[in-house]
């Protein structure tokens, strides 16, 4: 493990537990503020400055190891994570732009609680945490495993090749995905059919492209499917993620956080026990199989639990 991580760009995976508050927030004010037709382009729009900013990095952070070495990539994320918290502070979070509790019209003392234990009863709220679980894991395995593989295989590549092309790839996807997702529930078709019909493509065809990518010798075909594997997992933002919101959107952010923490959790786990198939068989092939496993558990339990009616029974609890 220590060899291979050493080769090139290592992510650690625990990472997202310290720039995850954002995720249950956006959920939070879109089932509150964005019709259900509109969530899937709304949240995938948004979801699109993920992939800028990995996109960003991979660009910047691949030139910079090259020049300067890896510290200097850690460096520069953090130095832009410290600009844009000063940024918030300086112009976002002023006095004249907070609204106070009053303002909302509602009162904090007086709001009814939700029933929690029921709430976690429902088949179809464990259906899209078992789903978050999974993609947020192999989202963050390929992440960290994914220039590794190419340092490896292919030695003379270009890191910015394989750091960049992949996530500018998912930026139009994400993007796409959300405007089929709300053109076919304009349509009439089903939200939860749409939203099933997204994750398909987000888990299972994704998937695909990860095997392909373990078997192919050709740095062409390399390139063409991990930009596939990555672009299309972006479905996931108009099937899941938004499907949270279908199901309880008086407490999604709290929901999607829960999600998002055991796919951080689980994510460690994946990375490390991807890296102990890699020493241990000595095949890329293991690592995506690892991969197209864990997205299967969580697209087959989704097919199987998955609704998109409200399972939240009190509507006048307001996520705060």
């Amino acid at each position: 493990m220590e060899k291979l991580a050493g080769e090139a760009p290592y992510l650690d995976s625990s990472l997202p537990f310290l720039s995850g508050v954002y995720f249950p927030s956006l959920a939070s004010l879109l089932s509150q503020k964005v019709r259900e037709s509109e969530r899937a382009f709304t949240y995938s729009t948004v979801g699109t400055g993920s992939q800028f900013g990995t996109l960003v990095i991979g660009a910047a952070g691949s030139l910079l190891l090259d020049w300067y070495g890896w510290e200097s990539v850690f460096y520069f994320s953090g130095l832009l994570t410290l600009l844009w918290v000063y940024c918030t502070c300086k112009y976002l979070l002023t006095e004249k732009g907070k609204i106070s509790p009053p303002a909302l019209g509602v009162s904090i003392s007086k709001q009814s609680k939700m029933p929690w234990k029921q709430l976690f009863k429902k088949a179809p709220i464990w259906a899209v945490i078992v789903a978050q679980l999974c993609t947020a894991s192999t989202f963050f395995t390929l992440l960290s495993w994914l220039p590794t593989f190419f340092k490896e295989t292919f030695p003379e590549s270009k890191g910015w090749v394989f750091n960049v092309v992949p996530w500018l790839v998912a930026i139009p996807t994400s993007l796409f995905s959300g405007f089929l997702s709300d053109h076919l529930i304009n349509q009439g078709y089903k939200t939860i059919s749409v939203r099933k019909f997204m994750q398909v493509i987000g888990s299972g065809v994704s998937s695909v492209f990860a095997l392909c990518l373990g078997q192919t010798s050709s740095f062409c075909n390399a390139i063409v499917f991990a930009s596939a594997s990555v672009g299309l997992q972006t479905f996931n933002h108009s099937g899941i993620s938004v499907n949270v919101q279908d199901l309880a959107p008086s407490c999604a952010g709290l929901l999607f956080g829960v999600g998002n923490t055991g796919g951080a959790l689980l994510g460690v786990v994946c990375v490390y026990l991807a890296g102990y198939l890699m020493e241990t068989t000595g095949s890329w092939i293991s690592v995506f199989n690892l991969v197209a496993a864990v997205n299967s558990v969580g697209l087959c339990v989704f097919l199987m639990f998955g609704e998109a009616q409200r399972v939240d029974t009190d509507s006048a609890y307001i996520d705060l």
